[in-house]
């Protein structure tokens, strides 16, 4: 299968369109990682407490806000995740509102500056385990279980949490939808210990802050690492010039994806910095392709222009590109869409990244290319034509004196 066949499109003529729209990319990517959200370290980088939380009704960002500022969490950082029906919020407290001693006491604070209202003496059912619903039977005892009291108080509180949880996505809203999972003498007796509130905490993700910057130096070394390595096997391979070219367009590329995570205040994981290492290498695979096609071409069309030959080594690989970057992008579109939450920043970042490594094969590493060895030419004949000028003028002089 093959598109494009016999193509002829003038990338290299159209070099400062693909500049323009690089540059603008660029720069809105760096305005905003240095003056507007900055870099959007996740908790495994930054360090701190990262609650995940379901409402019952649509959650007010503005209330969830100020409930956290009464609990004396300042600058905390409220995002809705998943789907927008399902009500969920990432409330995340970071390095400087805790430490690696408070914590886990970050997290109550979380949990308790939600539960307004609450009564009491009471315990919240639908953030409850089952070790406090089972402890909380057996002292009741409303079964009368006698001697196998533990095992069947166990089995109640394992219905309860697991209709709550998986039936009900995590939240009740009446004790009376329990009926349909535990005893009824069970459901009943709850009402004097335990109440509803209209959240329920589905994951707590906690890192301390050392942890956090020691994954954040290793993120980068990784980075530079990588680059290094190409640069270092493309000198060996091709030119200099050619990993130079290559190392300045795996940046572009880099750039652009944090860029993009920037501008839109998505988090920046583990997970995607994994998906930027591996955009490093394909973007690089791509660029290596068309590279490997002008150093074919050197020598079947010596007497051409460069900037042809770079041409119509582009046009050859061109369908090459379309078809092995097209279905990659419609592998990671799909986990970006259907993935889920846990997927969503890794996703994101190939989706990006895919885009502007393939189109920066073509529109960013051949140029440079072309670029350097242009630049290289007219060095080269400035002597020449001073030596030139010379001659002549010396000449002219001779004549005179004759």
């Amino acid at each position: 299968m093959e598109f494009f066949r016999n193509a002829n499109i003038d990338f290299l003529g159209k070099k400062w369109y693909f500049l323009a729209f690089s540059l603008v990319f660029s720069v809105a990517g760096l305005f905003s990682m240095l003056f507007w959200h900055g870099i959007p370290y996740g908790v495994d980088f930054r360090g701190g407490t990262l609650v995940y939380v379901k409402f019952a009704q649509t959650p007010d960002d503005n209330a969830i806000r100020a409930a956290m500022d009464r609990a004396g969490l300042r600058n905390v950082r409220i995002q809705r995740y998943g789907q927008i029906s399902g009500n969920e919020v990432l409330i995340g407290v970071s390095e400087e509102e805790t430490n690696e001693q408070a914590l886990d006491r970050s997290k109550l604070l979380i949990i308790n500056a939600l539960e307004t209202n609450a009564p009491q003496g009471k315990q919240d059912l639908n953030n409850a385990s089952v070790l406090a619903l089972k402890t909380y039977f057996l002292q009741k005892d409303p079964l009368r279980a006698g001697t196998d009291a533990e095992q069947r108080y166990t089995a109640q509180a394992q219905a309860i949490v697991d209709y709550r949880d998986k039936t009900k996505g995590g939240v009740l809203t009446s004790l009376d939808q329990l009926r349909a999972a535990a005893d009824p003498a069970v459901v009943a007796s709850l009402s004097d210990g335990f109440f509803l509130s209209n959240f329920a905490v589905r994951n707590v993700e906690i890192v301390g802050p050392q942890v956090g910057g020691q994954l954040r130096r290793q993120a980068l070394l990784a980075t530079v690492y990588s680059l290094a390595g190409m640069l270092i096997y493309l000198a060996v391979r091709f030119e200099w010039i050619y990993g130079v070219a290559a190392v300045v367009t795996v940046f572009h590329d880099t750039l652009i994806t944090v860029g993009a995570f920037s501008l839109m205040n998505k988090e920046i994981s583990l997970t995607v910095i994994a998906a930027i290492l591996t955009l490093i290498g394909y973007s690089n695979n791509d660029t290596i392709v068309v590279f490997d096609r002008i150093r074919e071409n050197l020598k079947l069309m010596r007497r051409e222009k460069l900037s042809d030959i770079v041409n119509r080594s582009i046009n050859q690989t061109l369908s090459r590109t379309i078809l092995t970057a097209g279905l990659t992008f419609l592998t990671v579109l799909a986990l970006y869409l259907f993935g889920g939450e846990v997927l969503h920043g890794f996703s994101f970042a190939l989706v990006i990244g895919i885009l502007i490594g393939t189109y920066s094969s073509i529109a960013i590493a051949a140029p440079i290319l072309v670029a350097y060895q242009d630049w290289r030419s007219n060095r080269g004949k400035l002597p020449m034509e001073a030596a030139s000028r010379k001659e002549s003028t010396r000449g002219e002089k001779v004549k005179a004196k004759v």
